[in-house]
This record gives structure tokens, C-alpha cells and sequence, in this order.
């Protein structure tokens, strides 16, 4: 299932990950906090240069772009509070980001699978969440719109893998999917409908998840 070093990529990615919980939620480290976050996807990119030998071209370099923006974006929203203009440029970067995954999926879309189901529970999750958004957007109301409409189709074109890549790879990058999604959403409750608790560890959790999964799902295409 996993390589050998993917386990121990592993191993260390989650002690990335839980040093920067501890960073980020503790003022002593805070300093530290500007160094853990951006490791979570630097160690990601490294371990997707070094064990992506037979990926097509195209394929590896949408997904280092992918990444790039993400940590792109990962180093904006950490001086958001210096600046509004820093999350308007992170929501940019990681809109970016979500397009390069979007072309990275469609590259094994599966045309004989209908996305109307899937497409029509998207956007019952995505009204829902626009109705307890909409009222604090204001001048946002466009960019989150179209940074929703992205996301859903990153989630969808994961969807639609479904039957042309190997099962391992599919459903890796479906639930990092999905996971950015969830992400993303307490994200954007958090700061346009009110605070949530623990908001910090749970949008971190989910994020690196994600990007954790669906890199490893992508690598795992090498198993077809």
C-alpha cells in the first residue's frame, strides 16, 4: 500500500504537522509557528520530487504547481493580521492551487460517469454554507463566490477519477478532496459568520490531510 518511504515520509509529515499545532496554539512558539507551517507542504513537495520518477510530465508538474501555490498561500494568510490584503492574495494563491488539482484530475476524467448526482449534493453543501456567509461578505461576495465554484469543481473532477485510475489513488485523492473542502468551509465560517472553536487546529488538521492525501494519491497512479 504504502512505500517504504512513504511510512516514514509519514511519520515525519505528522510531527511536522503536530509542531505546528502546538506552534500555533501556544504563544512561547509563535516564532515557530512561521517556520512549521510552511513545512507541511515544503516536505510535501520534496517527497513528490523525489518519488515521482514515471509520472507523466504534465501530471508532475500541474502538481508541483499545485503545491507551490498552496504554500504560496500558506505563508500569505499567516500576516493576515498585518494586512486584509494578505488574504485576499492567500484566497488567490490557493484559487490557483485549486485549479492546477482540477487539471491534474481531468487528466484521468471518466467520461462514462454522470457528475449530476454528485454535482447537485455540492451545491446543496455549498448554499447552505453561502447562507450563513452572505451577510458579512461585502466586498468579498465575488471573490468567495468564484473561489466556491473552483473548489467544488476540484471536488467534483476528483469524483469523476472514478474507474480510470486504480481504486488506492481514487479514493486517496477523493477524501483529500473532500477534506479541503471541509477545510476551507470552517475557514471561511470562521471568519465571515462567526468564531469556532478550536477553528486553528481543525482547518490545519483537515488541510494537511488533504494535501497529505491527495499527494499520495497522485503518486500512487505509479501503481497502475
Amino acid at each position: 500500500m504504502l512505500t517504504k518511504t512513504e511510512k516514514q515520509f509519514s511519520i515525519l509529515f505528522f510531527i511536522i504537522v503536530l509542531f505546528e499545532l502546538l506552534s500555533g496554539s501556544t504563544a512561547a512558539l509563535q516564532y515557530a509557528h512561521y517556520i512549521a507551517k510552511p513545512a507541511i507542504v515544503i516536505s510535501l513537495i520534496f517527497l513528490f520530487v523525489k518519488t515521482s520518477y514515471s509520472l507523466p510530465k504534465t501530471i508532475k508538474n500541474l502538481t508541483l504547481f499545485a503545491l507551490f501555490f498552496s504554500l504560496l498561500g500558506d505563508i500569505l494568510l499567516m500576516f493576515v493580521d498585518t494586512s486584509q490584503h494578505f488574504f485576499t492574495l492567500g484566497l488567490v494563491a490557493f484559487l490557483t492551487a485549486h485549479i492546477m488539482y482540477v487539471l491534474v484530475f481531468i487528466k484521468h476524467l471518466n467520461k462514462s460517469k454522470s457528475p449530476f448526482g454528485f454535482i447537485a449534493l455540492l451545491l446543496l453543501y455549498a448554499s447552505c454554507l453561502f447562507y450563513f456567509l452572505k451577510d458579512n461578505l461585502g466586498v468579498m461576495l465575488i471573490p468567495v463566490v468564484i473561489y466556491m465554484l473552483v473548489i467544488l469543481s476540484m471536488a467534483t473532477s476528483a469524483y469523476l477519477r472514478k474507474g480510470s485510475v486504480n481504486i488506492l489513488s481514487y479514493g486517496l485523492v477523493f477524501l483529500g478532496a473532500l477534506l479541503f473542502m471541509i477545510s476551507d468551509s470552517i475557514l471561511a465560517l470562521n471568519k465571515f459568520y462567526q468564531p469556532i472553536i478550536y477553528s486553528n487546529i481543525s482547518i490545519m488538521v483537515t488541510y494537511a490531510l488533504a494535501q497529505y492525501l491527495i499527494v499520495i494519491g497522485i503518486l500512487k497512479l505509479q501503481d497502475s
